[in-house]
């Protein structure tokens, strides 16, 4: 049986320096395929650091390697976007999943709800928080407080 690594990536809707941040997860994720016996990677497609994220992923698996890692969308709710594209998306992402804890609560909070349980399978949390507010600072809140190791790479030099 596989051991598998879970990572879930947080960060804001709107990225400033996204060379920066890009090879900053670049380093995180071709270090994990290479460490790790299996990769799953977690990401929303809620912004720009999740884009990043995603093809960043994408781009390093087909570097370094492809048969140990997954990339997983994990949506809070069935979305039109994914309806309307399905093939596209599932060409995409490895996998694409709607979070069960979430797909029924009120859209303002199927967010918080989906990073939360993204969070509560994670061994390790990547995030991009540079200011106090908003949901990926509350993410990072909450990854903390759940005492999982966390990455926060607006934090790096």
């Amino acid at each position: 049986m596989l051991d598998t690594y879970t990572v879930s990536f947080f960060g804001h809707r709107m990225i400033d320096n996204f060379p920066k941040v890009e090879d900053q997860v670049e380093k995180i994720v071709r270090h994990l395929i290479q460490e790790k016996q299996y990769v799953e990677f977690l990401v929303g497609r809620d912004g720009d650091f999740d884009q990043i994220v995603a093809s960043t992923v994408r781009r390093v698996k087909r570097a370094v390697r492809d048969d140990n890692s997954v990339l997983v969308w994990v949506m809070p709710y069935p979305k039109a976007e994914y309806e309307d594209n399905t093939e596209s998306f599932d060409s995409y992402y490895d996998e694409v999943e709607v979070c069960q804890e979430s797909c029924s609560a009120h859209f303002k909070a199927a967010i918080a709800i989906r990073n939360n349980s993204m969070i509560e399978r994670s061994d390790l949390v990547v995030a991009y928080v540079e200011r106090k507010s908003g949901g990926a600072y509350r993410a990072l809140e909450y990854a903390e407080k759940t005492n999982k190791k966390i990455i926060n790479i607006a934090e790096s030099p």
